[in-house]
């Protein structure tokens, strides 16, 4: 059967954002995040005459999706950050479409490369950049980040409740010329945090919080999430699958205000223009993973699933 190839990571919450996504075997679909295939082969299956777009900004991603996807005629990959969504689209010469997938975040075949940098678990240079042609790496931002922005986007983008002692240790490391290793991240935590017992759950929310920084994760959410609702037909579906409060607070910001009246203002305050909602919103509450997907994949245990389709 075409695309049955092996995908090395299991794709999470794969089945309800399929479900969700409602694929036509006639529509076009756009994979914003395709990583290692995983989501986008279950979508080119359910195609018949339609199209699939499978995007990645990393360039190893995008070559495995291409991989993995060859035997499907009706997939097109493409290099790219989603928050170039509508440019893409132009460049292919897509109109409008039927369902969009974000499956935000770090990919588990990301972390599980130890040569990125992204996990505390294998010593590697500090990189974390999920295109590591281009952009600044975790150890060129912590060479030049100041104390204040360190707590701040320690809190922000970690929910990490001891950030100024952990930034404390990070920058005494660092102005000791020991910051350019994953090792020496996990250990200005570990010093940070001195206790006995299993290892501290500010290890994942610290390298978190530096690799949503280097990749400017939440601002590549919300312009690529625009462009999404912007490029859907009406009763197109986008799908978006955060791993964190800061990346679902900004999906549910953002499909919130999509689903109400906008109004436009004259400077007196009175109502200028109308703006009727482009969205409904078709999960109040986020879809979450079952017991039997957490149990098997403990990756999607942080997982959500919000949807909203187009008016």
């Amino acid at each position: 059967m075409p695309g049955e190839v092996d995908a090395p990571h299991v794709p999470v919450l794969a089945g309800p954002a399929i479900e969700w996504l409602a694929v036509r075997p006639e529509g076009t679909y756009v994979d914003c995040t395709a990583g290692a295939g995983g989501h986008a082969a279950l979508i080119a299956r359910r195609l018949h005459g339609g199209r699939l777009i499978a995007m990645d900004r990393d360039p190893h991603a995008a070559a495995l999706a291409r991989r993995r996807l060859e035997t499907f005629e009706c997939v097109t990959v493409v290099r790219a950050n989603y928050a170039e969504l509508r440019a893409i689209l132009d460049g292919l010469g897509v109109g409008r479409v039927d369902g969009i997938l974000i499956d935000c975040g770090v990919s588990s075949m990301q972390i599980d490369t130890p040569e990125r940098g992204f996990s505390w678990s294998r010593t590697a240079p500090l990189d974390m950049r999920m295109d590591p042609t281009g952009g600044t790496t975790a150890a060129a931002y912590l060479r030049r980040v100041s104390i204040e922005d360190l707590v701040r986007d320690l809190k922000e983008f970690g929910d990490v409740r001891p950030a100024r002692r952990i930034a404390r240790a990070i920058l005494r490391r660092r102005d000791a010329g020991a910051m350019e290793t994953t090792d020496d991240l996990a250990a200005a935590v570990r010093e940070a945090l001195p206790f006995a017992g299993p290892e501290p759950e500010e290890l994942r929310t610290v390298f978190q919080s530096v690799r949503i920084r280097v990749n400017e994760e939440l601002r590549w959410i919300e312009a690529g999430l625009a462009q999404a609702i912007d490029a859907l037909r009406p009763g197109g579906r986008v799908c978006v699958i955060a791993f964190h409060s800061g990346e679902d607070r900004v999906v549910k910001t953002l499909m919130r205000d999509a689903a109400r009246e906008q109004r436009l203002l004259y400077p007196d305050g009175r109502v200028r223009d109308r703006i009727p909602p482009r969205l409904r919103l078709l999960t109040r509450a986020p879809v979450r993973p079952d017991d039997e997907e957490v149990r098997n994949n403990p990756r999607a245990k942080s997982a959500r699933l919000r949807v909203g389709e187009r008016l």
